[in-house]
């Protein structure tokens, strides 16, 4: 992972959501309708899949400026930017800038300010400062043309149950609404190890609940290995995915391990060929450790060869 506090989440043990205590009338529906249901799925094709490949920005050596990073971005064969929430009126406009000079997009927003301070608390003070992160967030993503800021909608702990983490959060993400309309950004969650959204069912039963086009799907491949598979979640999830996470991990006896895409556990044949079936045409972007040219050079090809399925 690339993030401290991202790494610190994805740490903690994952537990079953056993007892929720939820109303979920509309999962029979969700389900019934989703691409895994029916009769006739997409026949499989070797045709590469219309998706572009995608980086953290983080994931580019630091020591480099902006436009030497988005230049070895589109060099190793990127075609995506994934920012980090940049409060700095001046940085972001230098990220805009490199971005620009690259020939290279920045496609996305990592919000950052949903972890430490999360939508689902019952301090007001810290709702108000994760609300002013995403407000944040969604600035960024209108001034450096992106479409999209992921957000982690809340988590569950001693503090906050199941139910609260679900009511809460959608209470406060309806607040940011009408910004996101307004600038024409979908707010698209993900599912990570909070504790939260355990199921695919459950994930697309709460973003239907928006009944809004700017509340969508930002899917994690890596993150749902422990208690699901990904291949099961895209196919739920379908047309609600606007985004995609790749990372990959392999199961240990004492845990696990993160490790490049290809070398763990994720079967990217089913993955690849649930994306073909919902018909998948977005983003994926790699989120995984930084590293030099040659580094990022080996992870452009995996994605080409385990994700887009180009030799």
């Amino acid at each position: 992972m690339c993030n401290s506090s991202r790494r610190e989440f994805l740490k903690t043990t994952v537990t079953a959501a056993c007892s929720t205590g939820l109303s979920m009338s509309g999962i029979g529906e969700l389900f019934a309708d989703s691409p895994a249901s029916r009769s006739a799925l997409a026949t499989p094709s070797s045709a590469p899949l219309p998706i572009k490949k995608g980086v953290l920005l983080e994931m580019l050596p630091a020591k480099l400026s902006f436009a030497e990073r988005m230049k070895m971005a589109r060099d190793v064969g990127f075609e995506v930017i994934q920012a980090p929430t940049t409060p700095d009126q001046h940085a972001a406009e230098e990220i805009k800038k490199a971005a620009d000079g690259a020939n290279v997009r920045i496609d996305s927003v990592m919000n950052m300010d949903h972890w430490k301070d999360p939508l689902s608390s019952s301090d007001p003070a810290v709702v108000e400062k994760s609300l002013a992160g995403m407000r944040t967030s969604l600035d960024n993503a209108k001034l450096w043309g992106s479409d999209a800021v992921l957000l982690v909608p809340a988590v569950v702990n001693p503090q906050t149950s199941y139910r609260e983490a679900w009511t809460r959060s959608q209470k406060e993400i309806r607040k940011l609404l009408p910004l996101a309309e307004e600038l024409k950004i979908v707010i698209a969650i993900e599912e990570v190890w909070n504790k939260f959204l355990l199921s695919p069912l459950e994930m697309a039963t709460y973003i239907k609940e928006f009944d809004s086009p700017w509340i969508q799907a930002w899917f994690d491949v890596g993150n749902v290995l422990l208690y699901g598979y990904p291949q099961d979640w895209i196919r739920t999830l379908g047309k609600s995915i606007v985004k995609v996470h790749l990372k990959d991990f392999k199961r240990k006896k004492d845990g696990y391990e993160w490790v490049n895409l290809g070398d763990g556990d994720v079967d990217w044949e089913a993955v690849r060929e649930a994306f073909r079936e919902i018909g998948y045409a977005g983003s994926a972007i790699t989120e995984l450790n930084a590293g030099d040219e040659a580094y990022l050079r080996d992870v452009s090809r995996r994605v080409d060869r385990l994700i887009i399925g180009r030799a």
